[in-house]
């Protein structure tokens, strides 16, 4: 196997029979919140640009040091 591990093999598996690439399916199943069901995450402009900043790196987004805070939004969003 010439991939890192992975913490939730499940739902990486699932991911990537959606269509995701390995990297994204291994970014999603390897987050901190990795297998937890949705709904309660508060909305994006409820956080602090602190907080958009911290989960942006967390999956990879490039340039973010620089972004605005809506800008950390659209890419959290589009990634």
């Amino acid at each position: 196997m010439d991939r890192p591990s992975i913490k939730n093999e499940d739902q990486y598996e699932a991911l990537r029979d959606e269509g995701y690439s390995k990297e994204k399916a291994a970014r999603i199943a390897n987050s901190t919140n990795a297998g937890k069901k949705g709904g309660k995450a508060s909305k994006y402009e409820e956080r602090t640009k602190e907080e958009l900043y911290e989960q942006a790196k967390q999956i990879g987004i490039e340039g973010r040091s620089k972004m605005s805070k809506s800008e950390l939004i659209d890419a959290l969003r589009n990634h």
